[in-house]
């Protein structure tokens, strides 16, 4: 992307910002309507921390409101994208009622996610497991390095990974999730790609450009038909079909008055490009 750039840390949520030359955690770049989000803590494979954790969070909700936001990309600096949760932080606090409080966080990011107006691409490198995983399932869509590699692999220290497995089983068809959550063995990037998991996995060397020719297309379209698109697609699937049609219908319908929907036709009809308004 090729606009101006702002960059800046998001501290956690009740948690005390990074000292004086101490690395953010989370990095934010917006350009021309595009915020990418970097997972930054390289030295721990971008581990989900308490503080990443509620960092993400208020990072996806302060964009929630953003008029000018039309997609989010979520990458990650070092050798991997994320390992999961932070294994030594959660020892370190042996409380049932601390690891309520944690999964509960870590479902409150992910719902963030889903409840963004605008796409969210995970651009994806190295390894992404267990609550890594779940983040990369949880994302609108995903692009991927050949290398990448992906697992839900909590039950190799006795530990079933089931809040990945509410993202896993809804992009993976069911035997294949099934037996990724109980064998925790790595699936390469081409076979997340087949089993629905990731969009495409690229060379290494080409996933920036992967990345930007899918936000170019996403770019093109109007907003109004984006953030109408994002939020019809998930409330309608979990409803059973006949309140899905008459949802879709009024969707569509209200769709239909938008000034963007008319320019659109009246584009097509008339064979010229359209201008979006964004309304």
């Amino acid at each position: 992307m090729t606009a101006s750039v702002t960059t800046s840390p998001i501290p956690a949520s009740g948690a005390p910002s990074p000292a004086a030359g101490a690395e953010p955690i989370l990095l934010r770049d917006v350009s021309g309507g595009v915020a990418t989000l970097t997972l930054n803590r390289p030295k721990q494979y971008n581990a989900l921390s308490e503080e990443m954790l509620a960092a993400l969070t208020a990072a996806f909700e302060d964009l929630a409101t953003r008029d000018d936001l039309r997609a989010v990309v979520l990458a990650a600096q070092g050798k991997a994208f994320c390992a999961g949760h932070d294994l030594k932080q959660m020892r370190a606090n042996p409380d049932r009622d601390y690891y309520q409080r944690l999964f509960e966080c870590c479902s409150a990011m992910m719902l963030a996610i889903l409840r963004l107006p605008v796409p969210v691409i995970a651009k994806v490198h190295g390894i992404a497991t267990a609550a890594g995983c779940q983040l990369v399932g949880t994302c609108d869509m995903a692009i991927a390095s050949k290398d990448a590699k992906f697992a839900t692999s909590g039950i190799n220290v006795a530990l079933f990974c089931s809040t990945p497995a509410v993202a896993l089983s809804r992009n993976v068809p069911r035997k294949p999730a099934f037996e990724m959550l109980m064998t925790g063995d790595f699936v390469d990037a081409a076979t997340a790609a087949e089993l629905g998991l990731i969009n495409r996995a690229v060379p290494a060397a080409g996933l920036d450009a992967a990345v930007d020719a899918l936000l170019e297309k996403l770019l093109a379209k109007s907003p109004v038909a984006i953030r109408t698109g994002k939020q019809m697609f998930y409330r309608q699937l979990e409803m059973g079909i006949e309140d899905a049609y008459r949802y879709a219908g009024e969707t569509m319908a209200c769709n239909m008055m938008a000034e963007d929907t008319g320019e659109g036709i009246d584009a097509f009809i008339e064979k010229r490009n359209a201008v979006w308004r964004g309304r």
